[in-house]
């Protein structure tokens, strides 16, 4: 009977542990869809997130939400690295980081292995991120650019592949650097 008893509790324990990590890892690997990016903000990108958001799905994208999820103070290095957890997981997505100058989310993001963040202020910036940087992540700075240029930023951003060929050698280099010391 004791057996039994200690079987059940390590069986109670044991469901409990799989479906935390289940749902967790259903929240960042829950990626079916070709058309599906990430996006996040802190507090400061939080409006101009709606409102991508509100594009991106009105151009057939699925929008992952990682949050803010108001206008309640959000640390930016919380939101950068939520999205680099859910690149982790989706190696072949693409992400939106949004502050209030985009500089903070450009920093915190570009500080984990496999996040090409690039903080773009116009359509031909962002073009370019992709294109010679193999960016993974859009950064915008929400008191910097208005709502239609941030539009630009993305629709240019999802719609420029990477060149490759010498500039593939340069993003080699890049993540090489992430394996140093």
């Amino acid at each position: 009977m004791r057996f039994f008893t200690s079987h059940a509790k390590i069986h109670a324990l044991y469901m409990v542990y799989i479906n935390t990590n289940l749902t967790q890892y259903t929240k960042y690997n829950n990626v079916m869809s070709e058309n599906i990016i990430a996006i996040a903000s802190d507090h400061g990108g939080f409006e101009l997130k709606q409102i991508l958001s509100q594009y991106l799905h009105d151009n057939g994208w699925k929008a992952q939400d990682l949050g803010a999820f108001g206008k309640e103070a959000v640390d930016y290095p919380d939101s950068a690295a939520e999205l680099a957890k859910w690149l982790s997981f989706n190696q072949d997505k693409k992400g939106i980081l949004i502050c209030g100058s985009g500089i903070g989310m450009s920093i915190a993001a570009n500080r984990f292995r496999g996040v090409r963040a690039a903080l773009c202020h116009d359509g031909l910036s962002a073009s370019l991120a992709r294109k010679h940087n193999d960016a993974n992540v859009l950064c915008l700075g929400a008191r910097l650019i208005g709502t239609e240029t941030a539009k630009d930023c993305l629709f240019h951003f999802l719609n420029s592949e990477f060149e490759g060929g010498r500039h593939a050698v340069r993003v080699d280099k890049l993540s090489n650097f992430s394996k140093r010391k």
